[in-house]
């Protein structure tokens, strides 16, 4: 059963990947994740019911870290449709004002279920067993009531608080973003990005796969934001700076890395080019 779950998280994560990549302001797309997410979950249950933990510690792993995190995204679309809902479409600061009270919630949330997510946060296992088996719980490790009327086939005490801990992560990260867009709109740096002091404006003369392929790689390295920064406001970024339009950069990404040959053709150039630089420079 193992390497069904397996199968089962592995097509979630690259169905919803391009739901990830797209703007999350958009109802349609938020909408699309939440459709997505539903089908795994159910298609996680399935497999559960159906089949058995070969061990106590399969059956840890799934409660404490696979299915939280295909039910953490279904959280995640379900709170960011309801925020998009009732998001004012008024001035900046009353937006500013409403993303702030919606982290406020979030962090008194948080703060409520302290010790849990220390728990969680420091990869602790003492208390694994009676947390992520079903029928383990113990009524007095139990915070959160609403797992007596869980589905105990498919539930465990606290895999709910995971995806929870997870969702609220998330949550937090896109509100942060999009209140540094709201800031940038309002001190108007959107206009100037693309500038230079002498008046002039950048322009990317490479291919935009060539970008593509460089964003990627700047988010796989942890450069910005130590690897938080999401590829779509990556590359939506690289789109102001240098005004052009990337297209579906998912699938762009796709075709880079369907190169028989070459993959980082782009960055290998790079390197070979600075080294070329660095030479002249010393002779």
């Amino acid at each position: 059963m193992e390497k069904d779950l397996l199968k089962i998280i592995e097509d979630f994560k690259n169905e919803i990947l391009e739901i990830e990549e797209s703007n999350v302001n958009d109802f349609n797309v938020v909408e699309k994740g939440i459709t997505i997410s539903r089908k795994y979950l159910q298609k996680l249950r399935l497999c559960i019911r159906d089949n058995k933990f070969k061990n106590k510690e399969n059956e840890i792993t799934f409660f404490k870290k696979h299915k939280p995190y295909v039910y953490s995204r279904l959280k995640f679309y379900a709170k960011l449709y309801n925020f998009l809902i009732n998001r004012p479409a008024g001035t900046i600061q009353s937006q500013q004002i409403f993303i702030d009270e919606e982290i406020q919630k979030l962090q008194e949330s948080n703060r409520r279920n302290i010790d849990f997510i220390k728990y969680y946060r420091e990869e602790s296992t003492v208390l694994d067993e009676f947390y992520f088996i079903r029928g383990k719980d113990k009524i007095s490790l139990v915070s959160d009531t609403s797992h007596f009327y869980t589905d105990a086939e498919f539930s465990t005490s606290h895999d709910n608080a995971i995806a929870k801990i997870m969702a609220y992560d998330l949550l937090i990260n896109h509100y942060v973003q999009e209140l540094s867009y709201l800031r940038d709109q309002s001190y108007g740096i959107s206009n100037k990005l693309n500038t230079l002091a002498n008046g002039e404006r950048l322009g990317w003369t490479a291919s935009k796969t060539d970008l593509i392929e460089l964003i990627y790689a700047l988010q796989a390295s942890g450069a910005i934001k130590s690897g938080t920064a999401g590829i779509k406001e990556m590359a939506s970024a690289c789109e102001d700076i240098f005004e052009l339009n990337l297209g579906n950069v998912y699938r762009t990404f796709l075709e880079i890395r369907e190169r028989k040959i070459d993959q980082t053709k782009f960055i290998d150039r790079l390197k070979a080019t600075l080294l070329r630089r660095m030479e002249e420079t010393d002779g």
